[in-house]
């Protein structure tokens, strides 16, 4: 959650009367999160917004099965190789990769816009822009995302992606709720001067509603099923909200790298969290400048954490046989570092131009047979 926001028509308090111009009464919808304890958005209709019939659900991608257990180590999974099997709408192009009881994680490389209309019961989902661009079409109004966005939609918010053009996306589902880490926020709640961004980062909605596309199908997920609805009329029927839980999109290059004399651990990099989860960017940089600094990443083991990585662009100084969209884990219990020659070639260096999305995740995860699909069986070695 940002801050609070105000667009179009509200009533003057909270749970009042709001009348449109013929003396219409709207309706309020409060869409709130931790029962009625945490964030919110009060929202206005013109028509009732719970008027729904049971239906069929036709679509819904789906969830992460789980596969025989495998020998702890490093893993390398190319992600890429699963483009030319892929499309059609994000609501059945996601696959799943991996996953724990906080955190299922995948890629999808979408081609037409969804069908339908997606309630997503279970998770905040954030979705990092690898490739491409669009809308998210949401009932809180319209966001514009490019590549190298992260997207947020919270959970439970009516909505579904517009994409146009090639698309390549690494996305998150989060049971957990995102959040802005609380150290990049001051007492009242602002984003700290020192933070490694700002609200002014922030693509947030437009609302351009009352909107009818037309589409009268809702599919809602929960507890990883897919239930369907018929909805009598167009569900982008709110002409005016005020609050703190809405979608947005975040320009990966806009979050602002610390540089140190030596090198920083990767908390630095911390851009959103949530339960069991944080997710850091790395972006192109000025690397550690003290006299007898090594640029590159300690070797260090992961005693409490999983650790992923999703490879977006530039050199990856630590790491030899990744390329763009490749995905590395490295369990806990099992010490890791750059590949041989990659600590000492990074002395002396003064900048790197890395654009990757890490996870350090607190459960460990699992693969999924898509997973294992595209392993590199070389990579545990790669190290020796």
């Amino acid at each position: 959650m940002l801050d609070r926001m105000q667009l179009g028509e509200v009533a003057r308090k909270h749970h009042t009367q709001l009348r449109g111009p013929g003396d219409e009464l709207r309706f309020e919808e409060c869409f709130t999160r931790d029962g009625f304890d945490g964030p919110y958005t009060i929202m206005y209709h013109l028509r009732r917004p719970h008027v729904q019939k049971l239906a069929p659900a036709q679509h819904g991608w789906a969830g992460p099965a789980s596969v025989s257990e495998r020998s702890l180590s490093k893993r390398h999974y190319k992600t890429f190789e699963l483009a030319a099997k892929r499309g059609g709408p994000q609501i059945d192009a996601r696959v799943a990769l991996m996953f724990n009881s906080d955190v299922t994680t995948g890629v999808a490389f979408p081609s037409s816009h969804d069908p339908v209309y997606i309630a997503n019961g279970d998770a905040d989902q954030l979705v990092y822009i690898h490739k491409g661009g669009g809308t998210l079409r949401t009932i809180l109004g319209d966001v514009a995302f490019a590549q190298g966005d992260y997207v947020f939609v919270p959970r439970g918010l009516l909505h579904r992606f517009l994409p146009e053009g090639e698309q390549y996306w690494f996305w998150l589902d989060l049971a957990g709720g995102l959040h802005i880490p609380k150290q990049w926020r001051n007492e009242v709640g602002q984003l700290r001067m020192d933070a490694p961004y700002s609200h002014r980062d922030f693509k947030r909605p437009q609302l351009r509603a009352p909107i009818d596309e037309g589409i009268r199908e809702l599919v809602v997920r929960r507890e990883g099923r897919w239930h369907g609805f018929q909805m009598q009329d167009s569900p982008l029927d709110v002409i005016g909200w005020d609050g703190t839980v809405y979608p947005w999109a975040f320009p990966i290059l806009a979050f602002q790298p610390r540089v140190s004399s030596i090198h920083l651990p990767p908390t630095w990099h911390g851009t959103f969290a949530a339960r069991g989860i944080l997710v850091c960017s790395f972006v192109p940089r000025l690397v550690d400048f003290g006299p007898d600094s090594i640029p590159c990443p300690y070797p260090h083991s992961n005693t409490h954490c999983d650790e992923i990585i999703f490879y977006a662009d530039g050199n990856f100084t630590s790491r030899k046989g990744v390329q763009a969209g490749s995905i590395s884990h490295h369990p806990m219990g099992v010490p890791h570092g750059p590949h041989p020659g990659s600590y000492e070639k990074s002395i002396g260096t003064t900048r790197t131009d890395e654009v990757a999305v890490m996870c350090d995740l607190f459960a460990p995860l699992h693969p999924t047979p898509a997973a294992l699909g595209v392993e590199d069986p070389g990579y545990q070695d790669s190290f020796l």
